[in-house]
């Protein structure tokens, strides 16, 4: 029976080797297109658009040329295709200046020509185009109200598709006649590639009428000149049945369940029983986090793990809804992954034997720079020790600092690639 003098290492592990499933050179070798007649154009967003891109470029044994955009401080060097910087998760003026330049790269095309897009999770922020009238403030009101809503990344991505001149689409349009490729890394959960970074290169049938009823779900408050926008039922973005992407293929490279499926293989090889729970787990965050360890409670009184060590494993993407406007209210730092673990922390506290990772495989985890953080059963009761309250830091989406001030934060820095939650907790 294995044994785990430090379990925090054996997740950390674990979460390497996800990454490692998604790394661009392997996941890229295999979805090579064929070469076409004329030029090879290559385009492409997301926090590991940049590795995708190096990755490309040593895989291409012919010209190419191209432009990408990355989040600020995630740019490596490329030789042939050009790497530019913008904001995420807001959107800023220098990706309107990167959207025009992607948007430029596939004009005056051939059906000779070629573009491969490199897709993944990040775009939706890094390119801003605001259609019609709109300009960047009201793409980025849209974008603030979208990320505070706790609506689901689909549904989130549906909206933006209605505001933009490249979303939804609509670059692949702009390239027409020329033959469009995308390849996806996929941080949403169920893998539809068109949910992508609100999918540049890839049609959906989501329509206006969609985007009006989710914005009535969630209580959205967005600008007026929105709204006319939305409520005038021009320009939508193209179908899937345009005529102009009968040539364009789209290949799924990487995802959540590669990965999990390459962490639970490192676990088994070291005698460790893994469950992977699903890859595709949405929701509130701090819910998921207790349905967790209603899991977890489940198991022990059972007495599973006292048969051996047990591994659960889950991807997806979960949200958070920002608190009301009150005092003290939604003004924590944070994100995702550490407020589920926050939840979970204050749900198994006293119990032994459990330690718990939970990051996004970006290496980003809201608007910090750790990736996620650890926890156990002794984590409120730390907190405790230093006259601090988890379930306060809870309530107001402070997750960050409760595991700050633990030194618990997980820092991996960018890992170049992204397919979204990957939460790993292990019994012993």
């Amino acid at each position: 029976m294995p044994t785990f003098a430090d379990p925090r290492a054996f997740l950390e592990k674990l979460f390497y080797a996800a990454i490692a499933a998604a790394d661009p050179d392997k996941a890229l070798a295999a979805h090579l297109p064929e070469k076409p007649k004329g030029r090879t154009v290559v385009i492409g967003a997301g926090k590991g658009a940049a590795q995708m891109a190096r990755a490309f470029e040593r895989l291409w044994d012919a010209p190419l040329s191209g432009v990408v955009v990355t989040r600020y401080g995630y740019a490596v060097p490329c030789e042939r295709i050009e790497v530019l910087e913008a904001a995420h998760p807001v959107p800023d003026e220098s990706g309107l200046l990167a959207s025009e330049r992607l948007m430029a790269a596939v004009g005056d095309l051939t059906e000779d020509d070629l573009v491969v897009a490199l897709v993944c999770g990040g775009g939706s922020a890094l390119l801003p185009a605001p259609a019609g009238d709109l300009t960047l403030a009201d793409e980025i009101t849209v974008n603030r109200a979208l990320l505070a809503s706790g609506a689901p990344i689909s549904a989130m991505n549906a909206v933006r598709k209605q505001v933009s001149r490249i979303k939804g689409g609509r670059l692949a349009a702009l390239a027409y006649p020329a033959r469009v490729v995308s390849l996806v890394v996929s941080d949403i959960p169920g893998d539809n590639p068109a949910l992508v970074a609100s999918g540049p290169t890839i049609a959906d049938a989501a329509t206006r009428a969609d985007a009006l009823e989710i914005i009535e779900r969630y209580d959205l408050d967005l600008p007026k000149a929105v709204m006319r926008h939305l409520q005038d039922g021009g320009d939508e973005p193209p179908l899937p049945s345009d005529p102009r992407f009968a040539r364009n293929a789209v290949k799924l490279v990487a995802s959540a369940a590669i990965a999990l499926d390459a962490a639970a293989e490192v676990a088994r090889k070291a005698g460790v029983e893994t469950i992977v729970l699903s890859d595709a787990i949405e929701g509130e965050a701090s819910v998921v986090g207790r349905q967790h360890a209603a899991i977890v409670a489940k198991i022990s009184h059972r007495g599973l793990s006292s048969q051996g060590p047990i591994l659960l494993l889950s991807g997806g993407e979960t949200t958070v809804t920002i608190k009301g406007k009150g005092k003290g209210k939604g003004k924590g730092k944070g994100g995702r992954n550490s407020e589920f673990l926050l939840s979970f922390a204050c749900a198994i506290s006293g119990q032994n034997g459990i330690a718990a990772l939970a990051a996004d495989t970006d290496g980003i985890d809201g608007s910090e720079d750790n990736a996620g953080a650890f926890a156990d059963g002794a984590t409120v009761s730390r907190l405790a020790g230093l006259e601090k309250n988890a379930a306060e830091f809870l309530r107001r989406n402070d997750s960050w600092s409760a595991f700050a001030a633990l030194n618990d934060l997980f820092v991996s820095g960018p890992t170049g690639t992204n397919v979204n939650d990957f939460r790993a907790i292990l019994l012993h």
